[in-house]
């Protein structure tokens, strides 16, 4: 692998339940257990598969016409059973509009397609859950 294709996030606990996520750029998100409020990592974990295919999703459409209504939802089903704790049924709806004319035509006419790209090839979250990719865990050593 090379460094073009590594992404690393940092992590830091700022409280009890409470945690800060720092990329590579310095943005940050936080976010804890959901007992004060806030998103939880179940709940970013979501917001990831929306985000990444919205994203592609909305750079293909808005070549055409600028959405006047551009929404989605992701569910799923947090279960424990033998294996641990896992979500299932993992779902993505789209709420998109575009305005009448040609251009919101051409958008309304490629919004299946391009959704359907974006979940088959392009969304790098849901295509890495999609393939199962392991996940390695280790305690670093602290100098």
């Amino acid at each position: 692998m090379t460094t073009d294709s590594l992404r690393t996030v940092s992590v830091e606990r700022i409280g009890p339940g409470r945690f800060t996520a720092t990329n590579s750029r310095g943005d940050t998100v936080s976010f804890g257990t959901g007992s004060d409020g806030g998103f939880t990592p179940v709940e970013l974990f979501l917001a990831a598969i929306g985000g990444c295919s919205a994203a592609d999703v909305d750079v293909a459409t808005t070549r055409h016409a600028e959405p006047t209504t551009f929404s989605l939802s992701v569910e799923g089903h947090k279960v424990e059973d033998d294996g641990g704790n896992r979500m299932t049924d993992l779902e993505v709806a789209f709420t998109v509009a575009f305005p009448g004319g040609e251009a919101g035509d051409r958008a309304r006419a490629i919004l299946p397609r391009a959704v359907k790209t974006s979940h088959d090839k392009l969304c790098t979250v849901s295509r890495t859950v999609e393939a199962g990719t392991s996940v390695a865990v280790k305690v670093a050593d602290e100098d």
